[in-house]
């Protein structure tokens, strides 16, 4: 797997190179590279954004900086690089990621990531030169390399060797294993804890009913985020036993 991103804040991926799910990767071959847009800007003193036509606040990433920046980098039109990989544009309003989104760029031998600030990109970056828009949730952030980390780490945590363990990606939250709903509850020693009690079963040894419960745990998890409410509730006080008060 090749991940270029692209991005006015380079520095901001040391920690995340440091991660071990991504020294793992690379040493089997994988790579990430960034690109500053500053770098390779046709405009004087590094600038990269303007004013939007029409007025309004904030600035935009201009088309002309993208433009530069990808053709310096891969030496190609960028209308041609979009056809030879995908080019996902961080934005706020794009499709939402998911397990099924990650699965599919997993399957990628080539990303490329562009980073937004300010008020983002200029809309025919968008139009012409990337072949997705993607959003890692409904809000808004500073930039867009928190976003870049968020989908680098999700892919990468699915690629062969990244965890250690070719089976800890199978069954976890929202994967195909569970259908889509979240994890089940997991618990640890000690097996009693301020009278916190860990379920039985998971103490019996007896991995055909483990898995049931697993299953019907997951599933529960599932049915109660669909009907979660929309908007914000009063939520009942919890006594020390984790029950709710009277």
């Amino acid at each position: 797997m090749e991940i270029d991103v692209f991005t006015l804040f380079p520095e901001a991926f040391g920690w995340f190179e440091r991660q071990r799910h991504v020294t793992n990767a690379i040493a089997r071959g994988s790579r990430l590279s960034y690109v500053n847009y500053r770098d390779h800007t046709p405009l004087g003193a590094g600038q990269v954004d303007d004013t939007p036509f029409g007025g309004g606040a904030g600035m935009l990433i201009r088309v002309d900086v993208v433009d530069a920046a990808i053709r310096a980098h891969y030496g190609r039109d960028p209308l041609e690089v979009r056809k030879e990989r995908r080019v996902i544009a961080l934005t706020p309003g794009g499709r939402l990621l998911d397990d099924a989104f990650v699965d599919e760029l997993a399957r990628e031998h080539r990303l490329t990531l562009l980073s937004g600030r300010y008020e983002g990109f200029d809309q025919r970056v968008l139009d012409h030169f990337a072949t997705d828009e993607l959003s890692i949730g409904r809000y808004v952030l500073a930039g867009g390399e928190l976003a870049a980390m968020v989908v680098c780490d999700a892919v990468i945590r699915k690629l062969p060797g990244a965890l250690g363990h070719e089976d800890s990606t199978l069954e976890e939250s929202f994967s195909e294993a569970l259908a889509g709903a979240p994890e089940y509850p997991h618990y640890s020693r000690p097996a009693e804890y301020r009278g916190w009690i860990v379920p039985e079963v998971l103490l019996s040894g007896h991995h055909g009913l483990i898995s049931q419960w697993r299953a019907d745990q997951s599933r529960l998890r599932g049915a109660r985020a669909r009907e979660a409410p929309t908007e914000p509730a009063d939520l009942p006080v919890a006594d020390h036993t984790g029950g709710p008060l009277p």
